[in-house]
């Protein structure tokens, strides 16, 4: 077979998927091997790959594929999610394309258009996962919309309310006026902006007095129904009792009492709207106040807006404070900074709005979920622990959970209304049920399925989601089937520390509720990707790549390289295009090495080298001790640092060092011995990259020699760890300093390596001779020998308090600039030695300073002489 010298990601990538997609590997069903499971964060419907999908996945995949290796039954479930708000909008957008209004359609004729729009484009980021590599289990593909799904919310939703868990009320929730939708309390981003304090004047009724207060949303004082002052008060206690006059809408309002009101703030006064502020609204609640709401569902002003209807809030900020200004109610304006809620999805500013929704009482929920995080046993753990505080807070913070959306995609409240009444209303799973229900209620049997009305709202698309890791495997629907009682609890979770409340904490919830126990063993929280200049990833910044023409131009193995390099739980990414030329620079090292090895001719023949037998076992130890380091990260969730253990190992230590011991001499053929222990360990490194790197691994191996499918590397055995031998490890980090000493004397006095040296050595240090062939080797050393003294009119150098000297022919020295180089090396060791002996001769810090310290200090004394005496007779040789 012809082995091309190059390698082509873009031939190699596509044929390995279809290869590992066509034997099923990636396929699980419960059998007697320990589970490995990991539930995707399931990206949004609307989707498509962006740089953070990127990089949770590749960490999916690699301990997914790790998992695998090890033998464990690895099982990777794929998913998206229905996300209400962002499908909704895309829907409604699309359908203004084509000159249909949403408000024109009933639900069923709307729904079909979202489900033509899922199924034209919902699948497309899970194709986009497929050219990273990620070997999910497509077999099992969920949707947080698909039937069983959810079936499985609706039960939970019934289940909860029978608890009495779940209920109705009528409350101040986050208006979104763009999505026309409630949001719970944790999808509203506090963001500070400047604006501005509007001074208003109110009138008093019956007297010529007037009060001020300050605003900073004048369009709202058309929903005044109260002016607010501190009983305390001294400045205001000439009002108690009396009435003001709203501007422009001249309605008269009390001045109410209360100690809410702080007499620092702005003029003391406080004017009440408890239609649009929840303070206002609970004062409005204690003073029995009239509610007058001024917003339709969009945020334009309505009847009660006067002059200003339908125009938007912001519009009418602006006109109203004109209005004011010119009839005499516009004390002053001041800057004002203040925190303005948005909107998580749609970026549009929040209203306060009353409304009926629907409500889950977390408070008793979340104590099982706080324990499993934060008590002794850390039943679910985080990495990195640092976001366990935050945990806390939300968790011993928790509010009422606002589960109900003035959406249509997503599943539809199972509440039936059967009258007019706040609580004429049953919830049930089924509409059948609801009317056996409601017969019962109301004791009336002539009832019929015309007699009842669903509630409109869908359900949050949190409440779907929450269920994840039970729902995909049917565990609510049926909690003792097969796949939950093998898969759940799964093993690891990847995702971002934005969600960790809004996903992670809910699942949490859930699984202690509906299983009895933890969802998930361990939580990875990765960091946020941003460009090399700390900028977060965005279209409008336009530093965000491309995710697939990344892959194109680099090859997924490049990609996932590049993104892991600096990579760190819970700190953010620095992405930069040069790290993703590092992972594919390193592919093509590995690739450059396997082809090398293809070059030679074996013979059964000749005799194993004396430096090659020592470069194998030294390689072996090192590759021990490396796998010790590298599962040691693993467990630690540092698998960048795995990837660059992995790096250093393959490209400094296998490529850099073993293969140039092994390499036979030009022309010449390789041992047998040798070659088939090299191709061994060569099959090791690749089954600890496979996880990192897992096309070209594949390609590599598939191609050293013929494999069946139950050969491949994917479901090869990952490699145990054994003992190293570290003197060994120690003995080659000595040579190998040895050789440098020597080509960096090749490289000074321009030596060809092909021109054969000798090398004197002074053996200060009692070094084994054991890589004294490899030496000789690496350095083209023909005579290595060992003296007691050293040798004038060589070039000399030390590696610790061994001393070696090069023979070189004085033609080939520079005798000035040599002379030159060795007196500042020689003054600064002198300086060297002088502080050295400053610190040794002080007795304070003898006496004081611990054995060790001081045993350094003396050792750094005696080579410092050792180098001095070396250095004065390289110099005395020159002269």
């Amino acid at each position: 077979m012809q082995i091309p010298s190059k390698y082509d990601a873009s031939q190699v990538e596509g044929k390995w998927y279809d290869y590992w997609m066509k034997h099923n590997y990636f396929h699980s069903t419960p059998d007697e091997r320990e589970p490995y499971t990991i539930v995707i964060p399931p990206p949004n419907v609307t989707g498509v790959l962006h740089m953070g999908h990127m990089l949770n996945n590749t960490i999916q995949d690699v301990l997914i594929r790790r998992a695998r290796l090890q033998g464990k039954n690895a099982c990777w479930v794929p998913g998206t999610d229905h996300a209400s708000i962002a499908t909704e909008a895309k829907v409604v957008a699309r359908l203004k394309e084509q000159g249909i209004n949403k408000n024109d359609l009933t639900r069923d004729e709307f729904l079909k258009y979202a489900w033509e729009w899922k199924h034209e484009y919902g699948g497309i980021i899970l194709e986009q996962l497929k050219k990273l590599g990620a070997s999910c289990d497509w077999d099992r593909t969920a949707f947080t919309m698909d039937p069983a799904l959810s079936e499985s919310v609706i039960k939970v939703f019934v289940d909860l309310y029978n608890k009495g868990l779940i209920y109705r009320g009528y409350r101040m929730v986050n208006w979104d006026p763009e999505a026309k939708t409630t949001l719970s309390d944790e999808e509203v981003i506090y963001e500070e902006r400047q604006g501005n304090l509007y001074y208003l004047k109110y009138d008093i009724v019956g007297s010529d007095e007037k009060v001020t207060i300050a605003t900073t949303r004048p369009e709202t004082i058309l929903g005044d129904t109260a002016i607010c002052i501190n009983p305390n008060d001294e400045r205001f206690i000439h009002l108690k009792g009396k009435k003001a006059i709203v501007p422009l809408c001249e309605r008269e309002i009390p001045i109410i009492e209360d100690d809410y009101v702080d007499v620092e703030f702005g003029t003391g006064c406080l004017k009440v709207t408890p239609a649009h502020d929840e303070n206002d609204k609970a004062l409005g609640d204690k003073h029995n106040l009239d509610v007058i709401d001024i917003f339709n569902a969009d945020a334009t002003l309505n009847s009660f807006g006067l002059h200003y209807e339908g125009k938007d809030r912001f519009v009418v900020r602006k006109e109203i404070a004109k209005e004011l200004e010119d009839k005499g109610y516009l004390v002053k304006v001041e800057q004002y900074t203040n925190k303005v809620g948005t909107s998580e999805r749609t970026k549009c500013v929040i209203e306060p709005r009353l409304s009926d929704q629907w409500f889950l009482k977390m408070e008793e929920l979340a104590k099982p979920a706080l324990d499993a995080v934060l008590g002794d046993d850390r039943e679910v753990k985080l990495f990195p622990r640092k976001f366990e505080n935050t945990y806390r807070h939300w968790m011993e913070n928790i509010r009422d959970w606002n589960i109900s959306r003035q959406l249509w995609w997503g599943q539809q409240i199972p509440a039936y209304y059967y009258g007019d009444g706040k609580d004429d209303f049953v919830v049930a799973e089924t509409m059948e049920e609801a009317l056996e229900l409601a017969k019962q209620k109301t004791n009336n049997q002539q009832l019929t399925t015309s007699d009842l009305r669903q509630d409109e709202d869908a359900l949050d698309t949190w409440f779907s989601s929450w269920l994840w890791p039970m729902s995909v495997f049917d565990g609510i629907r049926n909690p003792e089937n097969e796949d939950i009682k093998y898969y759940y609890p799964t093993n690891d979770l990847v995702t971002g520390p934005d969600i960790l409340f809004f996903w992670v904490a809910r699942m949490i919830i859930a699984g202690y509720e509906y299983k009895g126990e933890r969802p998930f063993k361990n939580v990875y929280l990765t960091g946020l990707v941003r460009d090399k200049q700390r900028r977060k990833m965005s279209k409008s910044l336009g530093n965000s790549p491309d995710a697939l023409k990344l892959i194109e131009d680099y090859g997924a193995d490049g990609v996932r390289v590049g993104l892991l390099l600096s990579s760190a739980a819970g700190n953010d990414l620095l992405f930069d295009i040069a790290l993703c030329q590092q992972g594919r620079g390193l592919g093509n090292k590995v690739w450059s090495a396997f082809y090398l090895t293809t070059l030679w001719e074996v013979s059964e023949t000749i005799d194993q080298p004396q430096s090659s037998k020592i470069a194998l076992d030294w390689y072996k130890a090192k590759f021990n001790q490396t796998l010790t380091e590298i599962e040691d990260h693993y467990s630690k969730y540092r698998l960048s640092d795995a990837l660059m253990a992995i790096y250093k190992l393959i490209y400094d230590d296998f490529c850099g060092w073993l293969l140039e011991i092994v390499k036979p001499a030009f022309e010449q053929p390789i041992d047998a011995k040798t070659y088939h222990e090299l191709l061994a360990v060569f099959e090791d490194n690749l089954k600890v990259l496979h996880p990192f790197m897992p096309f070209i691994t594949e390609e590599i191996w598939q191609t050293m020699k013929v494999r069946t499918p139950k050969e491949a590397l994917i479901i090869a055995k990952y490699p145990n760890v054994e003992a190293s031998d570290k003197e060994l490890i120690y003995q080659f980090d000595f040579a190998s300093e040895v050789v440098s000493g020597i080509r960096t004397i090749r490289k000074d006095k321009n030596i060809p390596f092909k021109d054969a040296i000798d090398l004197i050595v002074i053996n200060n240090e009692g070094v084994s001779k054991s890589f004294d062939a490899v030496i000789k080797k690496l350095g083209n050393v023909e005579n290595l020998s060992y003296s007691g003294d050293g040798l004038y009119g060589a070039m000399s150098y030390r590696v610790k308090s061994n001393e070696y000297f090069v023979p070189v022919s004085l033609d080939n020295v520079n005798r000035e600039e040599e002379i030159k180089r060795l007196t500042e090396e020689l003054n600064y060791i002198e300086g060297f030695l002088k502080s050295v002996k400053k610190k040794l001769s002080n007795d304070r810090f003898v006496n004081n300073a611990p054995e060790q310290v001081v045993a350094m200090e003396k050792k750094k004394e005696a080579d410092a002489l050792a180098k001095i005496e070396t250095l004065k007779a390289s110099l005395a040789s020159l002269k």
